[in-house]
């Protein structure tokens, strides 16, 4: 069980590191408004990102099934998407999206919901999941208290990863420099293609 929550504290930070929008807006937010704003901002992310991992998870019995069952094939092409994901992330430059706001601090609601409709917007999060499920062969249809407390976990690597990011902008807030967001990503995008070569090796190892 142990395994299961790191499994699922490491899916939960890798779902949320990459700087898209939702990393923009939470950094923005704590550089304008406090480390509250911020962390509420991931708190509306983390809840959209938990709806696609329970229909990835346990939402659809069929997933499940499918994934036990073609686990092998799965692993390579989430290891490919991996890969391409790691390298579009890798080329990215969210320093470009960053914006000064204004001094009005907006109500913690409107954080929450603006980023969780922003965040759920993003379908691509729901086979992100698959992708990751399947790499880790995460989710068992026969054990649901496991489901259940991997997910749990997920949730918690979620929150833990913008608790990280809006507390270390919070404290550098006069020598904030976001172009160490463009160097960040590269550093992650370097890490997503290592796992998915990984995974595409063993995937093709274990081919029968």
């Amino acid at each position: 069980m142990a395994d299961i929550v790191w499994q699922g504290l490491f899916i939960g930070i890798l779902v949320s590191a990459p700087m898209g929008p939702i990393g923009v807006l939470c950094i923005q937010r704590t550089l304008s408004e406090g480390r509250n704003h911020g962390l509420t901002t991931g708190l509306g992310a983390m809840l959209s990102d938990m709806i696609y991992a329970l229909i990835a998870g346990l939402g659809m019995g069929f997933v499940v099934n499918f994934i036990e069952t073609n686990h092998i094939i799965l692993q390579i092409l989430g290891s490919i998407v991996l890969l391409v994901f790691g390298y579009f992330v890798s080329k990215t430059n969210p320093a470009i999206g960053l914006k000064k706001q204004g001094q009005k601090t907006s109500p913690y609601w409107k954080d929450l919901l603006s980023s969780f409709f922003l965040n759920l917007s993003n379908v691509g999060i729901f086979f992100y999941f698959i992708a990751m499920f399947a790499q880790f062969n995460f989710i068992s249809a026969d054990n649901n208290e496991q489901n259940i407390v991997g997910l749990i976990s997920v949730s918690v690597g979620i929150m833990l990863w913008w608790f990280l990011v809006s507390t270390i902008v919070n404290r550098l807030r006069s020598r904030f420099n976001p172009r160490a967001l463009k160097l960040f990503n590269r550093i992650l995008g370097c890490i997503l293609i290592v796992i998915g070569v990984a995974g595409l090796i063993m995937g093709i190892y274990n081919w029968e």
